[in-house]
């Protein structure tokens, strides 16, 4: 396949959600830039998804945009979340190809020209997927435990290791912006709406600057929607423990009346068992409640239907113009 041939009159739009990364956002524009204007005949945009940003971050995009207008803003009202900026992003897109990152540059911008490569040969939706990650401690811990407990659990042949970062074709892309549900997690709903896939690997890097925006508590919640949007199996673990509990009443119910029959009981007062059994038992009921509140908890928050974000401020160009561009060369602080 000719390669130069195959990219004329492409289309993309890179889709970056954006909290609090003025250290950053620079430097992600030089390489998105540089990245993008190497591949022949293509036709861009980033569209940057301000979600709330108190650091100046918004005003960085607009310094950017009004360089190049190919950078594109969509400022939100306040702070929706990861996901639902993501969403706003692909109900913006127009383009034939869609990449999602992050605005870290913990995906590399370098890995887009092989995302490209792969969908010119035929794949639908490209997944980036970790060869190795540079994060360490508990939240290393976290993601590797969350990975392997998900691709158990979880209904949907969910790729481990690909988070967000991906290209989309519009078909696929398409359908993934038409999905109306609230508490969203991106992966899943990528291998919901199925279409082709293709794999490109890539060592994640380390932040570029900063700490990191999601802390363990969001985190958390991240994982929650995957696992109670994705799943039945919590339910169907409930019940398992349900029917096993009763099987063991039941057996030990007539363990006691056979004994009784026989004259074999014993006068035991059967203090420890019988809290340890109240224990055992409330302990089981409760968890089960809270997993059956998750679910509830959802569908609460479909029945209300409100908008999953509201936009404030919109700069978002005809994604075929040719204006002028100002290079970025030089990393800004």
């Amino acid at each position: 396949m000719d390669t130069q041939q195959s990219e004329q009159s492409l289309s993309l739009d890179i889709i970056i959600p954006i909290y609090n990364e003025l250290d950053s956002i620079y430097e992600l524009a030089r390489r998105l830039q540089n990245v993008l204007n190497a591949i022949p005949e293509l036709h861009w945009r980033i569209l940057f998804i301000n979600d709330g940003s108190t650091d100046g971050t918004l005003d960085a995009i607009r310094t950017l945009h009004v360089e190049n207008q190919r950078f594109a803003l969509i400022d939100l009202s306040r702070n929706f979340g990861h996901q639902a900026a993501i969403t706003a992003g692909l109900a913006c897109a127009e383009a034939e190809m869609v990449v999602l990152m992050d605005a870290d540059l913990q995906d590399p911008p370098e890995v887009i020209p092989a995302m490209i490569t792969a969908y010119l040969d035929g794949a639908e939706v490209v997944l980036g997927e970790r060869k190795s990650r540079k994060e360490t401690g508990i939240r290393r811990l976290g993601f590797d435990l969350f990975h392997r407990f998900f691709t158990w659990i979880s209904d949907l042949p969910v790729k481990s290791n690909s988070g967000t970062f991906c290209l989309l074709g519009q078909a696929a892309f398409q359908s993934l912006a038409a999905l109306q549900e609230k508490n969203r997690y991106i992966p899943g709903l990528r291998a919901w709406v199925g279409f082709k896939q293709e794999i490109v690997y890539y060592d994640r890097d380390k932040r570029f600057a900063g700490l990191p925006k999601q802390s363990l508590i969001k985190l958390g919640a991240y994982a929650f929607n995957a696992i109670f949007s994705f799943s039945y199996k919590p339910l169907r673990i409930i019940l398992s423990i349900g029917l096993l509990c009763c099987i063991a009443g039941l057996s030990v119910a007539a363990l006691f009346i056979i004994k009784r029959l026989l004259g074999l009981e014993t006068a035991q007062t059967g203090f420890t068992t019988l809290i340890t059994c109240l224990l055992f038992f409330g302990g089981a009921q409760l968890i089960g409640l809270g997993i059956l509140g998750e679910y509830l908890a959802r569908i609460y928050d479909e029945v209300k239907n409100r908008p999953l974000y509201l936009i404030r401020e919109k700069k978002l160009p005809p994604l075929h113009s040719h204006q002028t561009q100002k290079e970025f060369t030089e990393k800004r602080i």
